[in-house]
């Protein structure tokens, strides 16, 4: 039994996600969430209004991380992975944000290419409980990037990260033609197939808390077209009263369903599952893979 953690530096917000592996047979193991944390650090404010991350978000980023190596030691945890995305992919000074996080804590972040990101999101077996006879999309909706990978027959088909996220759209930096390259790439690869929409990220799990919908049951384009009509027509602080949501939700929500209803509308999809999964699962998961590796490659 060991204990696992991954850290998401993100273009919103920068999260902690703390596992225990748990052997349950000759082959098989359970991954036990046993805490979650997430800063709303907003790094995409910085860098895609003015392409570098400030200096206060950079000591607020610097003690974020502290705060965490602190929770992995109070855990006991074995193996971290530490990744950034989109807003320090796009950060003039990224690679120097990087060297003061890892000189003042000693943690290592690696950031990660858009491609990564997309297949790093799908690595939580969700494959394997999937039909054989259907086609899948799956869709995580960040900050700064948007990516999506399509299974087909239970093997990926593709996998690509545009340049679409919430943070982006909130401040109007989206162009028609990104619109556009999208409509077309996804028009281009998924031609006739029926697809069902598989998304992540926090804004679609909150929708998916909200709708009290089952667990393993989807939304319907029709119920994501509803929440999208409503929370427009109230303000930010409407939002966070009504539906007791943070302010750094409150605001990026709207986009979030744009981007996602978009996709829902240009693949031809009719309902979306929301397995209440992301990135950090993914890296988590990536890890216990790599660990398993070295071991098998040490005997």
């Amino acid at each position: 039994m060991i204990k696992l953690a991954a850290i998401d530096v993100g273009s919103n917000a920068a999260r902690l996600l703390i596992k225990e592996v748990r052997p349950v047979s000759r082959n098989g193991v359970d991954f036990i969430k046993l805490n979650l944390v997430r800063v709303p650090l907003r790094l995409g404010f910085d860098v895609f209004e003015t392409g570098v991350i400030s200096d206060e978000r950079i000591a607020h980023l610097i003690d974020t991380i502290r705060a965490y190596q602190l929770l992995m030691n109070i855990y006991e945890v074995n193996h971290y992975i530490a990744c950034a995305t989109s807003a320090m992919r796009d950060a003039a000074n990224g690679e120097q944000v990087i060297a003061r996080v890892r000189e003042q804590t000693g943690i290592s972040l690696q950031i990660i290419s858009g491609q990564q990101e997309a297949s790093l999101i799908f690595e939580n077996h969700i494959a394997e409980h999937l039909s054989k006879s259907k086609s899948y999309l799956y869709v995580d909706v960040g900050g700064g990037s948007t990516e999506i990978s399509l299974f087909s027959k239970q093997k990926q088909v593709f996998t690509a990260s545009f340049n679409i996220g919430t943070i982006r759209l909130l401040h109007q930096q989206i162009t028609d033609a990104q619109w556009d390259e999208l409509k077309l790439f996804l028009k281009k690869n998924i031609k006739a197939r029926k697809l069902i929409i598989i998304g992540s990220g926090g804004n679609i799990n909150k929708i998916f808390s909200l709708s009290k919908t089952k667990p393993g049951k989807p939304l319907s384009i029709d119920l994501l077209k509803s929440y999208y009509r409503r929370f427009k027509q109230m303000t930010v602080e409407e939002r966070m009263h009504r539906y007791q949501m943070r302010e750094d939700r409150a605001d990026v929500i709207v986009p979030a369903l744009e981007i996602y209803l978009n996709i829902m509308r240009w693949s031809g999809a009719e309902e979306i599952l929301v397995p209440q999964i992301g990135l950090a699962d993914g890296l988590i998961d990536h890890l216990y893979r790599q660990l398993n590796n070295e071991s098998d490659k040490g005997k």
